[in-house]
């Protein structure tokens, strides 16, 4: 028997209109025909709408990780409302007709098997999809163009540092942003947006002292970007096989978009992982000038604490299927991870999900980190690096959250240290003042999922706790 919950279907939905209409469409009644395989793969029916017709629509499990969705209405998105609405009125116990799998439905699943087939026939040849091939003459050109493009960022970057931060002014702006254009012909998307990034800095109206500091940190970034992006690419430029480096993130910087296959083919996958997520949330990226979806996962078996991103450009992201909480286990046939150190971002094609256990929930104190002074000098070692993780994110066990004299909030480990607790620049909104409002049992031998952040100003690091979790359940601080 097929089963479905609404979380499951909310993470199947373009964007959260979509959710609200698929809802809207059980709530009204709109579902003149609901049907259903005798063996639970498939769900159909009919729904009422503005055309003469009424669109028939379906939901196809014969693969649980890859249902399919089909609907006779005109929209783009997929799912559309209409197998969303289906699948909410499963969720809600709406009574189902059990009725023989249409004829083009068995037809279109001929296909897929006839597909899927072929697929496992070429596996088994040792002819399994590989990356597409590397056009060495174009790959060449372009890293003469980039190569290029770094001396020119290093001009204005020693022209900036030269006349100082404090003389410029919005003339100087009018030419840094120019240069954010240049960025994009040289092929150097990420330098182009840690420039963008530094404009924006000191076009915001706010304290001077503290844009400057923060400025000067954005120029050490990018001329870290400067000398590592140009030690690599002109080994690159000797290397016959133009190699891409799978161990950093100078590709990501560089504009490399990894394909799946590639992260395949350099072992950077895991078969069968489990991920819980235990935080996440969305917010306007101006630098990049797209909305970011940003989600934490632990992977059960590793203890990892993951990261999965979805950027949408703002001039697409209507377009875009938009990512949402996730408050189950995802069972994945195959975890693909990017290159970098801490928080790796993470990728699945395919996903079942899972209700969250006892055992999950035991799973995270375990893999909780027990050492304050172990973890953050893992954390600041990653801070050190330039071009590394700006706002790591650590899973910490807490004895105890207790306040300080002065009414901060702190963590303690089992040793006794104290990690004292407050909001983050980098982060949306605050949590800090959610705080007391955890009952007591909330309080004691509880796991802890915190952001890092180095405060340049001010000289110190800060924790922002994101999330709280003990053998009861998750509570989400951050959403």
């Amino acid at each position: 028997m097929l089963e479905l919950t609404s979380s499951y279907v909310d993470s199947l939905a373009p964007n959260a209109a979509a959710i609200k209409n698929g809802q809207g469409l059980v709530k009204k009644k709109s579902f003149v025909e609901l049907n259903r395989s005798e063996n639970g793969e498939l769900l159909f029916g009919q729904c009422s709408g503005s055309g003469k017709s009424n669109y028939v629509c379906s939901v196809d499990f014969v693969v649980p990780e890859k249902p399919v969705a089909r609907c006779t209405c005109p929209s783009r998105q997929f799912p559309c409302k209409h197998a969303l609405g289906l699948m909410y009125a499963y969720c809600e116990g709406l009574e189902f007709q059990i009725a023989p799998v249409p004829e083009d439905i068995l037809s279109k699943r001929e296909k897929v098997e006839k597909r899927e087939e072929t697929k496992a026939k070429q596996a088994e040849e040792g002819s399994e999809p590989k990356p597409k091939k590397v056009n060495k003459s174009a790959l060449k050109k372009k890293i003469t163009a980039q190569l290029e493009g770094l001396d020119v960022l290093e001009k204005l970057i020693l022209s900036l540092i030269r006349g100082g931060l404090a003389t410029i002014d919005s003339k100087t702006i009018k030419t840094i942003n120019e240069h954010v254009k240049q960025m994009g012909n040289y092929y150097l998307p990420g330098a182009q947006n840690e420039l963008r990034r530094f404009a924006l800095l000191l076009s915001r109206g706010q304290d001077h002292e503290e844009s400057y500091t923060y400025a000067v940190e954005q120029l050490t970034r990018l001329h870290a970007f400067i000398k590592k992006g140009r030690t690599y690419l002109t080994a690159k430029q000797e290397d016959p096989e133009l190699a891409r480096d799978h161990e950093s993130t100078i590709e990501e910087w560089l504009g490399h978009a990894w394909q799946l296959a590639e992260l395949k083919e350099v072992g950077l996958v895991t078969e069968g992982a489990e991920l819980l997520q235990l935080a996440f949330y969305s917010y306007d990226d101006a630098a990049r000038q797209e909305y970011v979806d940003l989600g934490y996962w632990l992977e059960q078996a590793t203890g990892d604490i993951h990261r999965t991103v979805q950027y949408r450009p703002y001039k697409a992201a209507k377009h875009l299927r938009e990512d949402d909480s996730f408050f189950e286990v995802a069972q994945l046939p195959l975890l693909y991870r990017y290159p970098g150190q801490m928080n790796v971002r993470v990728r699945y094609d395919e996903m079942l999900p899972r209700a969250v256990t006892g055992a999950d929930l035991a799973a995270v104190s375990a893999n909780a980190q027990r050492s304050y002074a172990e973890a953050l000098k893992k954390a600041k070692n990653e801070l050190k690096n330039p071009l590394g993780e700006k706002n790591p994110v650590l899973l910490l066990h807490a004895a105890r959250l207790g306040q300080t004299e002065g009414g901060q909030y702190t963590l303690t480990d089992e040793s006794g240290q104290h990690l004292v607790l407050e909001n983050i620049p980098s982060l949306p909104q605050g949590t800090t003042e959610l705080l007391p409002y955890l009952a007591p049992e909330w309080q004691e031998d509880i796991a802890v999922l915190v952001m890092l952040e180095h405060l340049s100003d001010q000289g110190r690091l800060v924790a922002q706790p994101l999330t709280v979790i003990n053998d009861a359940g998750i509570t989400r601080l951050l959403y």
